[in-house]
């Protein structure tokens, strides 16, 4: 008997996060243990549809998350499964954000034949990548590089890398991780080269904010220290009122209990950049965020985000 649906995508990568929802589901709770009781649902979402697509250019990251929520609002399901970085920091109305798994690396991950570093790489080597985040700060640091678009997943995209498309590329050390491909990662960035996306590399349940059952069960697999550093992230976000357009990163980290975060925005170009920087208490890691974004958006000149759609 089914007692609890997971709706997820259903690329490699958004499956193997709902198995590791599901494991956990099943280990928290004696109702969910037989193999029967949790049913993992597969939702083609617009940004799958759209993959050669650029986000931006057809409705924003939030493509990855609209037919998944609109299953949950329809209680087609009962939970559903989101890479964070991917979920609008607003929700739609009724639906919530009942847990996280623990997060894992959020740093991203430099892939090349031809370079052992980001630094190494020669003038006018080719990078590429489809992440108005990541080119910005790229164009930043290195103007010298040539940067093109590449989409599709972690696969796809290391198969063009392999084929000789680029000379590198950049994806998120979480994914390439949970799918078993660490070890062909040619060099991990320090968030001081590039600074990850708000809440890469976690892991989030959303539930319809009615439903107890549904919300008691996920909370039970909750990592509260996940929570904290994602909630500072997704606060700087919704301070910001950035579009997929605008690039923003943002890192919290715990430090003997006390939170960090760092902050940063950019125009597409990477001709600037604007950086902050908090700490604080945990308990106040939305205020932290708000406070972050609030600085970063009250510094920027207004055309800023004008000029990127936000």
């Amino acid at each position: 008997m089914v007692l609890l649906r997971i709706g997820t995508r259903g690329s490699a990568l958004a499956l193997a996060q709902a198995a590791e929802v599901k494991a956990r589901m099943a280990a928290a709770h004696r109702a969910l243990a037989a193999p029967e009781a949790i049913e993992i649902v597969v939702i083609k979402t617009s940004g799958d549809k759209a993959a050669d697509r650029n986000l931006a250019e057809v409705g924003g990251k939030g493509l990855f998350t609209k037919e998944i929520e609109e299953a949950l609002a329809d209680r087609r399901i009962d939970l559903a499964v989101h890479s964070l970085k991917d979920l609008p920091s607003a929700l739609p109305e009724g639906l919530t954000l009942a847990a996280h798994l623990p997060r894992e690396d959020p740093r991203d991950a430099f892939f090349s034949l031809r370079a052992p570093s980001l630094a190494a790489l020669a003038a006018g080597a080719t990078i590429g990548t489809s992440s108005p985040r990541r080119r910005a700060q790229l164009r930043h640091a290195r103007p010298d590089l040539a940067l093109v678009p590449l989409r599709g997943n972690v696969d796809t995209r290391l198969k063009k890398l392999e084929a000789g498309a680029v000379d590198a590329t950049l994806l998120a050390v979480a994914g390439v991780k949970r799918l078993g491909l660490a070890q062909r990662i040619t060099a991990i960035l320090a968030p001081e080269e590039i600074l990850p996306a708000a809440a890469q590399g976690a892991i989030g349940i959303e539930c319809r904010a009615d439903d107890a059952r549904a919300r008691d069960w996920a909370q039970a697999i909750d990592d509260a220290p996940t929570a904290v550093c994602v909630t500072a992230e997704r606060a700087v976000l919704t301070a910001l009122g950035g579009s997929c357009r605008t690039p923003i990163a943002a890192l919290a980290e715990l430090e003997g209990g006390a939170l960090r975060l760092r902050a940063m925005i950019l125009r597409p170009d990477g001709s600037e950049r604007l950086t902050a920087e908090r700490r604080g208490r945990a308990a106040d890691a939305a205020a932290l965020g708000a406070d972050a974004g609030g600085e970063l958006r009250r510094r920027a000149d207004p055309r800023f985000f004008a000029e990127q759609g936000a």
